[in-house]
């Protein structure tokens, strides 16, 4: 670790460097607007692991090819839309640690945190269901793939006016970009969960996924969310043996379902 932080922390200080800073884990969570306020700590007292060096920390989706957002005519004026996105949510930013170390890698709160308080978003990269298809499809394990992969389903409806909320759902990749709320683990027994939030109804199809505590947190508790949100796979019965195919579940909690998908 000391290795990986050596030359953000001598030469990332210095001008020049552009596109080595750039491309620093620690210089792109110290650009965000709330690092003063929330700051985000990497920690690996273990081992030398480190992120990956094509993952790039995001504080906003990114919308892909052909994902586009309203346009701004249809939007609520700024007065509106901020008493809309205020009201009944704390948002305020929350500082995280991401312990890095290889197998015990996840996220921890550095601050308490009480049930119902809003937590964070799932950020990615906002793209079509074709391009997630082709990208599952190009994923070497595509269960794998579907671990970053969350659709944007909660308002798709056939019966829709909005030809956007009519076909198939865009969905959020945060394999290579995304926020800190990436790299929650999974437990059948989580302290938080996924609800959508929708900050203006003229961009219903691209809402976001907002994280919620649904216990109280402790501070340096770990966070984690069930990535299945209680679903269990029908086709595969716990009494038909039949899951070579299915997904350990390593949570460990006394709910554990045993298997992911």
């Amino acid at each position: 670790m000391e290795k990986a932080t050596r030359r953000h922390f001598f030469h990332h200080g210095q001008d020049g460097l552009e596109d080595e800073k750039g491309a620093c884990h620690w210089c792109q969570l110290r650009s965000f607007d709330t690092h003063l306020t929330a700051p985000i700590t990497i920690i690996n007292n273990l081992d030398e692991h480190i992120l990956p060096n094509n993952f790039r920390f995001i504080n906003d989706v990114v919308l892909g090819n052909g994902v586009e957002a309203a346009d701004t005519s249809f939007h609520l004026d700024q007065d509106e839309s901020s008493a809309s996105e205020n009201e009944g949510n704390n948002e305020d930013p929350k500082a995280y640690a991401y312990h890095a170390h290889g197998s015990k890698a996840g996220v921890r709160t550095q601050e308490q945190l009480k049930k119902g308080q809003f937590v964070g978003k799932y950020l990615g990269e906002v793209i079509t269901s074709a391009e997630a298809d082709r990208r599952r499809a190009a994923s070497v394990i595509s269960q794998r793939k579907d671990v970053y992969l969350f659709a944007l389903d909660k308002f798709t409806d056939p019966q829709s006016l909005d030809p956007r909320l009519k076909g198939p759902p865009l969905e959020v990749d945060g394999e290579f970009m995304s926020g800190p709320t990436r790299f929650i683990n999974h437990s059948c027994d989580p302290n938080l969960r996924i609800f959508a939030r929708v900050g203006d109804h003229a961009d219903k199809h691209i809402h976001d996924l907002a994280l919620f505590a649904i216990k109280d947190i402790t501070r340096g508790e770990e966070l984690t969310f069930d990535y299945v949100d209680g679903a269990q796979d029908e086709n595969h019965d716990e009494r038909d043996g039949g899951h070579e195919d299915m997904t350990k579940c390593l949570c460990g909690s006394i709910r554990c379902r045993r298997f992911l998908w």
